[in-house]
């Protein structure tokens, strides 16, 4: 089959999976104290890999925003709310000190995307990050990461939540995603 003709394959409507690997009656309800804000860009959603879609579908305290929609503005108030934090890799970690976020804001984008809105987004530039360390050898992906600290974002969120909420309560997010890369990958596609 053609690429062209593959991207009209059907998808789940909720987890854009295409039905086989549909993962809705696995998707598990996870409680949070701290909010996690996705701020998605327009091109991630219709990606058949992305991950933010599952995460916030999972996770009851939180919210999805798009970034870059021709139609839509982004209002970035939301962004700077009393005790907001960025999860990104890049850039210094917050002090100590400062109290643990309330809300986490989490960029679902590619790595060049990602940086580009960080750079764009003045509220983004202001916040504390959250920097997670490197993910361990061994972790269960579906293709290498192009940056050291690369993963999806389900299991940058999960890994988050295992830092702010321990470790428990990020178990269903990490079954989630692992759940994910076996049944695609015992597929061997995406399409």
């Amino acid at each position: 089959m053609s690429p062209r003709l593959s991207r009209f394959r059907p998808r789940c409507a909720r987890c854009n999976l295409p039905p086989h690997l549909c993962l809705c009656a696995d998707i598990p309800r996870v409680e949070t104290r701290t909010r996690f804000l996705l701020l998605q860009h327009m091109v991630e959603a219709r990606k058949k890999s992305n991950t933010g879609q599952l995460a916030v579908l999972a996770l009851a305290n939180s919210r999805l925003l798009t970034y870059g929609a021709p139609d839509e503005a982004l209002d970035t108030a939301v962004l700077s709310e009393p005790g907001t934090w960025l999860l990104f890799p890049d850039g210094p970690a917050a002090p100590p000190d400062v109290p643990a976020p309330r809300q986490l804001v989490v960029v679902d984008a590619s790595w060049s995307q990602a940086r580009r809105m960080t750079q764009r987004i003045a509220a983004l530039r202001a916040l504390p990050r959250l920097v997670l360390p490197p993910p361990e050898p061994g972790m269960l992906r579906l293709r290498d990461p192009t940056h050291p600290s690369g993963m999806s974002t389900l299991d940058a969120i999960a890994r988050a939540v295992a830092v702010l909420e321990g470790p428990e309560a990020a178990t269903p997010l990490e079954g989630l995603a692992a759940l994910r890369v076996r049944r695609i990958a015992d597929c061997g596609t995406l399409t």
